[in-house]
């Protein structure tokens, strides 16, 4: 195995013990000021200019945070000794499987304490969405929709971007997607953001769909019921406003034969019995097969074009 194939078997396994580093040295956490800097500047100009500044943010960031990721790859090169530890350190922060586990199972143990506040704070690491008009069934249902559209964005999109791209197609996604999370929201982000949201709807548009996939060949290793998270990502995975998010959401409703619901917006999966704080462990026991899934997927693709 070459070194492409070998960071993210170690960047996965760094991530699953230590989980993420401190801001002052996370990348991630330097595009987010970036982003926040650039958020402001596009939010002064009127509409057409919000619009016109937040495609050069939604290009910009991404392009400086590519062109680091690849001037510290080019760097490496020269040092063979180290290449491969500095591929590592720098691929782990792109993704992020314990701090996904970490905050699903955050909202199960409040649930578990009959603590919905905790609970409705703790699905404030999870997704943008209010918490406050859910209980502990919606809450359920956001955490498990939450872990399923991030196995995709958090780990599944970033893996293949490094497989395919190398250190700086993972940096470019990771940059595009913290840019939807910080501007691609509708009100007064909607024509700031746009670009970026478009973007990230384009960068997932097959990452999305390899973790549905995933999520319903690691559901028979965990007792999920394939045959029907298949036919309810048939029928119910384009449902959502996003090309993306109901993919791996509407594959983990079936297998675990549950209706996820945002009022107003979507439902995906049949309502065969209520939803309950174990579900959140059943998902993220299917998430992280998945994403060990998403791994050795990451490691033949590294293989055979950097090989």
């Amino acid at each position: 195995m070459n070194g492409a194939s070998l960071a993210p078997v170690a960047a996965y396994l760094l991530d699953r013990r230590f989980g993420e580093p401190p801001n002052a040295v996370h990348p991630v956490a330097w595009m987010g000021r970036g982003i926040a800097v650039g958020r402001e500047w596009a939010l002064r100009a009127g509409r057409i200019g919000q619009l016109a500044r937040g495609c050069v943010v939604a290009l910009v960031i991404p392009a400086i945070a590519a062109a680091a990721a690849w001037g510290t790859a080019a760097g490496l090169a020269r040092f063979p000794a180290i290449q491969l530890l500095g591929t590592v350190l720098v691929l782990k922060p792109m993704f992020a499987v314990r701090a996904l586990r970490d905050a699903a199972f955050t909202v199960r143990d409040a649930l578990d304490r009959g603590d919905l506040a905790s609970a409705r704070r703790g699905l404030g690491g999870l997704c943008s969405r209010s918490a406050d008009g859910l209980y502990p069934e919606g809450l359920s249902a956001a955490t498990i929709e939450s872990v399923a559209e991030n196995t995709s964005d958090s780990i599944v999109a970033p893996l293949l971007f490094f497989a395919v791209f190398g250190l700086p197609g993972a940096a470019f996604y990771r940059a595009v997607n913290t840019l939807d999370a910080m501007m691609g929201y509708r009100g007064p982000l909607e024509y700031a953001g746009k670009a970026s949201a478009r973007l990230d709807d384009l960068l997932n548009l097959v990452p999305s769909r390899v973790t549905a996939l995933l999520l319903l060949a690691a559901g028979g290793f965990t007792g999920g019921n394939v045959r029907r998270g298949l036919r309810v990502l048939l029928r119910d995975g384009g449902r959502t406003e996003s090309p993306n998010a109901g993919r791996p959401m509407a594959a983990m409703a079936g297998l675990l034969g549950v209706r996820l619901e945002k009022a107003g917006h979507y439902a995906l999966g049949d309502a065969r019995r209520p939803l309950t704080s174990g579900d959140i462990t059943r998902a993220w026991r299917i998430a992280s097969i998945a994403s060990m899934g998403a791994v050795g997927i990451a490691v033949l693709v590294a293989g055979v074009l950097h090989g």
